[in-house]
């Protein structure tokens, strides 16, 4: 459509001349006669007209071969005078489109399916399948970029290589994670990221994931163990006040229990002591009887090995291997080198409990060196 306004075109100006007065005067030097102004005339009366003899009339005269009639004179128009040829309107060519495409129901008349920002329209056409995971990971390791990224660009997304150069320092850490998973085929694109990002190597990194999930698995399997019989031994011990034998790693204190706290025991005399000194608790009374018969190991009764404060850097943190042996006999190694063989009576989350009922012998998980269960003997076939 042309939008450009049309010209004014100036109206056309025609000029009529009076004919000349005589036939030789020149057109060029006449000049337009000044008709006087009208004035009023008074009639004049006349006498009546009688009728006289009728006339036959005359024949009619042809008019004369010889006179033409005048032919009708043309106006002459001066030639300053003469309008411009007016300019006629261009014609307006249709531009030719291709098909246009159906309105979307309830949009304006000047709706354009076309979204902003210039982008097509998607193709038309049977959907894509989506992409397997083989191939997510194919793409995700042959371009450096996320999984997501790698995703995206197989449903028709960003380009992998649009999504680097946008984000340049992500890139340089993608491209250190693959080399390092190129150099240490068993390691994951998390552990990966890990090492880059620790600044550790390798074999350091992949140690402390290991205490780490440790300690998750040690905190998950004390959290299934019932340790109400333990609480209920020690509830026991503060309410009789009896004097117990508190056997620690170089000596043996005797004291009554008070109260006991998450990390620690209260004795009456003694005062707060934390849990992780205690070696063995038990009434004085069965500890005596007892005595005479412990095994000690020589070495580490002479040196006591240390408790480690991380429960993942010692023997044992988790309950869960002894509660199958509640019952039967098992052999216990200290820290300390006593050497208990028991019957074990329950299995609580930190503790054990060992011996016969009413004679319970109170042993610490973190003062356990080693631990065994005692295959039991048959009994010997009477006679």
């Amino acid at each position: 459509m042309n939008d450009r306004k049309p010209r004014r075109i100036a109206p056309a100006v025609e000029v009529i001349r009076r004919p000349a007065a005589t036939q030789g005067a020149s057109s060029s030097t006449q000049t337009p006669a000044v008709s006087p102004s009208p004035r009023p005339v008074a009639p004049t009366p006349r006498a009546p007209v009688t009728p006289s003899a009728p006339v036959a009339p005359s024949a009619p005269v042809a008019p004369s071969p010889s006179v033409a009639p005048s032919a009708p004179v043309a106006p002459s128009v001066s030639p300053s005078l003469s309008p411009s040829p007016s300019p006629s309107p261009r014609p307006t060519v249709p531009v030719p489109r291709g098909p246009v495409a159906p309105r979307a129901p309830g949009a304006a008349p000047g709706f354009s399916p076309r979204p902003m920002g210039g982008r097509p329209p998607p193709r038309s056409g049977p959907p894509r399948p989506p992409p397997t995971p083989e191939q997510i990971l194919a793409l995700a390791q042959r371009e450096h970029v996320p999984a997501r990224i790698a995703k995206g660009e197989l449903e028709g997304k960003m380009k992998c290589r649009i999504w680097r150069k946008l984000h340049a320092e992500e890139a340089k850490r993608f491209d250190q994670v693959y080399a390092l998973m190129g150099q240490h085929p068993g390691l994951s694109l998390g552990d990966g990221f890990g090492v880059v990002q620790s600044g550790m190597t390798v074999a350091e990194f992949l140690a402390r994931k290991e205490r780490t999930q440790r300690k998750a698995a040690i905190k998950q399997a004390r959290g299934e163990v019932d340790n109400e019989a333990i609480s209920s031994f020690l509830a026991t011990l503060v309410a009789a006040k009896s004097e117990m034998a508190v056997v620690l790693a170089e000596r043996t204190v005797l004291d009554s229990l008070v109260s006991e706290e998450p990390i620690s025991f209260a004795f009456e005399r003694t005062g707060r002591m934390e849990k992780l000194q205690v070696v063995l608790l038990t009434r004085r009374s069965d500890w005596e009887k007892l005595l005479p018969t412990i095994e000690r190991d020589s070495k580490l009764t002479q040196k006591p090995a240390n408790v480690a404060r991380q429960p993942d850097k010692r023997p044992y943190s988790d309950p869960r291997p002894f509660l199958p042996q509640v019952g039967q006999k098992v052999r216990l190694v200290l820290r300390n080198g006593i050497t208990l063989t028991q019957p074990l009576l329950k299995a609580g989350r930190f503790d054990l409990l060992l011996g016969q009922a009413g004679n319970e012998l109170f042993v610490p998980l973190h003062a356990i060196l080693r631990f065994e269960p005692v295959s039991q003997e048959p009994a010997p076939e009477a006679e």
